[in-house]
């Protein structure tokens, strides 16, 4: 199970921060999900693979929730 996740940012700048301030948090079960993280300009591209897609879920949401909250500090302080 896969999916690919790109968001699109203001500048380069951005996503590159948010690819730094995201990178940083390993996989609960690595063993189970991988996650790979790149900024191509101004987007930031996340790539998981899951063994089950209950895990996959599981793990997109919770990437979802720290990228939201990231996101919205970019936005909010620049």
């Amino acid at each position: 199970f896969s999916c690919t996740l790109e968001v699109q940012y203001a500048s380069e700048d951005s996503a590159r921060l948010v690819m730094a301030v995201l990178a940083v948090d390993a996989e609960l079960q690595p063993d189970k999900v991988k996650r790979a993280i790149s900024a191509r300009g101004e987007r930031l591209v996340v790539a998981f693979s899951a063994t089950e897609a209950r895990f996959l879920r599981a793990s997109l949401s919770a990437f979802m929730d720290i990228l939201t909250l990231a996101t919205k500090a970019i936005e909010e302080f620049g």
